[in-house]
């Protein structure tokens, strides 16, 4: 059995994915950019408010009289109440309304407003392109089924994967260089990215995934099929008394020990059917918590199961942390940081291939130069603008992405726009970093802030360092190469 594929498949391929790669390139590019620098997503927000005083020990009967005086204060409750318990990985308590939160000091009083926005911003780019959530989670989901197709079309159009697999021609023919990089690091990291653009696209298809399995398996009833997954709500008539948060997080322990309670959630706020989620991480578990039930009093209800019910359900909830890499440690944030990084060049690297192929320079290089590397400045300066300055990022970032595309193209020079646009990312990081130890001071010397800065301060060199390297004139192939190594 042959399994090498024919020439006109292999051609066939190439085609498909050159145009499924032109028509997403640069979205997949924001996509995949944001979504490397959101793994981070819990340090940048200690980061961003690196004052706030961290705790790992806490008491629950004094957060649970902190909800008890933010509810009598006035505070508007909202259907769903939120208690964030200090963690590891998040070392703060704060109590959140769906509108609005407050972290909590160690003795119970009120501390400052919970304010995350450019984490926000950059989780929202991620998962909505900074469109209307409705309408941008179904594009960044399309765009992981296009990335599936990306992945399988690519292997296929590479007929020579593992006779290639080290091919690395640097330096030689645009053309040659780019496709030798675009090609390695798809190969290399294939598995990784299938990963990604398969619980990718589950996440914003998931509605339209359950109105099919509805049909089949439920008579269209999607409330009883997601009750099979997610677990059926508890139908309770009950007095609106205090709730008793530290009773459910002191059985939550008692029956899940050596377990971590990150949250309680109280579902139905301020009505006779409301009760308490408490959501406990388990060690050496893709599940992202287990949740564990209780009335207003404290007695317990049920356990969801996601840690040992259905196999679906355990698959269904354990999609977010093998999405964003928030298992087995550090190191594995690392890990999906590089791999995320090798994806937001393939993305980039792919457009410049077919650049490269055209034999022509004209607007869509310059524009393609301003986008890519007018992204880095872009976000600095929206960084600048919410964390410093406390004004709205998002319109900071997309203006100064559109001045990059508009500057690259009046300076008519791919190679200068790039070079001047790294530049321009690495003053703008710079001037962040100068800008954070004014503000925050000695609050800027923790750990914390200390390593966010110094990952920072690194980019921007490397950043500098391209800026300022002079490139060597382009050496023209005395051959085109085959399609397997120009996809």
């Amino acid at each position: 059995m042959n399994l090498i594929p024919s020439a006109s498949l292999v051609k066939r391929s190439l085609s498909s994915h050159s145009w499924l790669g032109l028509m997403v390139g640069a979205l997949m590019y924001l996509v995949c950019l944001s979504g490397t620098l959101a793994v981070f997503y819990p340090e940048l927000e200690r980061w961003e408010q690196p004052q706030i005083h961290e705790l790992q020990n806490y008491d629950p009967a004094t957060l649970e009289r902190a909800y008890h005086e933010l509810v009598a204060s006035g505070v508007e409750v909202t259907e769903h109440m939120f208690v964030n318990l200090p963690s590891p990985e998040s070392p703060r308590a704060s109590i959140s309304s769906e509108k609005e939160g407050w972290f909590i000091n160690p003795d119970g009083s009120r501390g400052e407003r919970v304010n995350h926005e450019w984490t926000h911003l950059l989780i929202n780019l991620h998962l909505y392109l900074h469109l209307p959530e409705s309408f941008g989670m179904y594009i960044v989901c399309a765009l992981g089924a296009i990335l599936c197709g990306l992945i399988v079309s690519g292997l296929i159009a590479h007929p020579r994967i593992f006779k290639d697999a080290f091919v690395l021609r640097l330096g030689g023919s645009k053309h040659l260089e780019q496709a030798d990089i675009h090609n390695r690091l798809s190969v290399w990291s294939s598995p990784f990215q299938l990963m990604i653009a398969i619980t990718g696209a589950y996440f914003g298809f998931a509605q339209v995934i359950a109105l099919v399995f509805a049909g089949i398996y439920t008579d269209g009833d999607t409330t009883k099929l997601l009750g099979q997954v997610f677990g059926d709500e508890p139908k309770l008539e009950q007095k609106l008394t205090p709730i008793a948060l530290s009773k459910a997080i002191a059985k939550t322990k008692a029956m899940a020990p050596g377990t971590t309670p990150l949250y309680v959630t109280i579902e139905e706020a301020g009505k006779p059917g409301q009760f308490l989620l408490v959501g406990t991480q388990l060690p050496d578990r893709l599940i992202y918590v287990e949740q564990y039930r209780f009335d207003t009093a404290g007695n317990f209800i049920d356990k969801v199961g996601y840690s040992d019910g259905p196999p679906g359900r355990q698959i269904v909830y354990s999609t977010y942390r093998l999405h964003f890499g928030h298992f087995g440690g550090f190191g594995v944030k690392v890990l999906y940081f590089i791999l995320g990084l090798a994806m937001s060049i393939v993305s980039v690297t792919g457009f410049n291939v077919w650049l490269a192929k055209r034999k022509r320079q004209d607007f869509l290089n310059t524009v393609w130069a301003g986008f890519v590397w007018g992204t880095v400045p872009a976000l600095a300066l929206s960084a600048i603008a919410l964390v410093l300055l406390g004004i709205p990022g998002t319109p900071v970032f997309w203006i100064v992405v559109a001045i990059s595309c508009a500057v690259a193209h009046r300076w008519n020079d791919e190679t200068l726009a790039k070079r001047r646009l790294q530049i321009a990312g690495a003053v703008t990081i710079a001037a962040l970093i100068v800008g954070y130890f004014v503000k925050f001071g000695a609050a800027a010397l923790t750990p914390i802030p200390i390593g966010v800065n110094a990952s920072m301060l690194a980019s921007a060199a490397v950043l500098l360092l391209m800026g300022m390297k002079r490139s060597a004139p382009a050496v023209t192939s005395l051959r085109e190469p085959d399609p397997a190594a120009a996809e």
